[in-house]
């Protein structure tokens, strides 16, 4: 019974120890993340002023984000094939060729 009571408050005093260890830990870290942000901070100042005042002279200021899509028409001119001719019949001397930018049929 003893043994059980030793063993749970010292327990107990492991986990209030790891506690107070992690607390002191956690602060430690985020001062020490503090300071480097404030000397990242503190370094670029004149990089993002020079960066605000570029981007207010360029273009008035105004940044419009998206994609541009060229889509290039043509048309296609049919011609109808007389009943009478054949497959081997040359087709007619009168149909224009594709234009120069049109996709070729694989």
């Amino acid at each position: 019974m003893l043994k059980k009571l030793l063993g749970l408050v010292a327990g107990i005093i492991a986990v209030i120890a790891s506690l107070m260890f992690f607390m002191v830990a956690f602060a430690v870290i985020v001062a020490v993340a503090l300071v480097v942000w404030a000397y990242f901070w503190w370094k670029t100042r004149k990089l993002r002023r020079a960066m605000r005042e570029r981007q207010d002279t360029a273009a008035g200021g105004t940044v419009i984000d998206g994609e541009a899509v060229v889509v290039r028409e043509y048309t296609v001119q049919a011609t109808h094939v007389l009943a009478h001719q054949t497959r081997d019949a040359p087709s007619p001397p009168d149909r224009a060729p594709p234009p120069q930018d049109a996709p070729k049929a694989p």
